[in-house]
């Protein structure tokens, strides 16, 4: 027999296993900034579905029914953010070891001639365009305990580390 899991050990970790509370300290203010932008539109919302009850007849009232769905995406929203603000494991930067690859470092590597700079996160931040990747992605992981000038090998492609800040 299987037991449920809450919704709150649901957002602990993802389908696959993967702890995805591991946020930097620009990842948990971003969650904040969010979780009060939706907090300041809650009241107007509650006004609109007010106003829409007052309205009457609720079962073929449109604007009661997208206000009341409206107020469930925001408080589901509010909740989930606040979860996640409250059981997030914050990556500071790293210390002690310098110049190895630790989960929150800022990797310059040498590829194909080319300097490209990767944040190492957690895998709720990651963002591959801005240079943000996971420390479970394939290159994530092959980078990470390694110092500079090591090469590490990913996909047939040779990364060379230059620096790690």
């Amino acid at each position: 027999m299987q037991i449920p899991t809450r919704r709150s050990q649901q957002l602990r970790i993802h389908d696959d296993g993967i702890d995805s509370r591991l946020l930097t300290p620009k990842g948990l203010e971003k969650l904040k900034r969010t979780l009060r932008d939706l907090e300041d539109q809650r009241p107007q919302t509650v006004k609109d579905l007010s106003e829409a009850i007052a309205k009457g007849d609720l079962s073929e009232n449109a604007e009661y029914t997208e206000s009341k769905a409206r107020l469930g995406r925001i408080d589901g929203r509010i909740f989930s953010l606040k979860e996640r603000i409250k059981n997030a494991v914050i990556i500071e930067a790293p210390e002690g070891d310098e110049g190895t690859v630790q989960l929150g470092s800022t990797v310059t590597v040498l590829v194909n001639a080319r300097q490209r700079a990767y944040q190492i996160v957690g895998p709720s931040e990651t963002d591959p365009s801005k240079g943000r990747i996971s420390h479970l992605s394939p290159l994530g992981q092959a980078l990470m305990a390694h110092k500079i000038d090591d090469v590490v090998q990913v996909n047939g492609m040779d990364y060379r580390i230059i620096a790690v800040e």
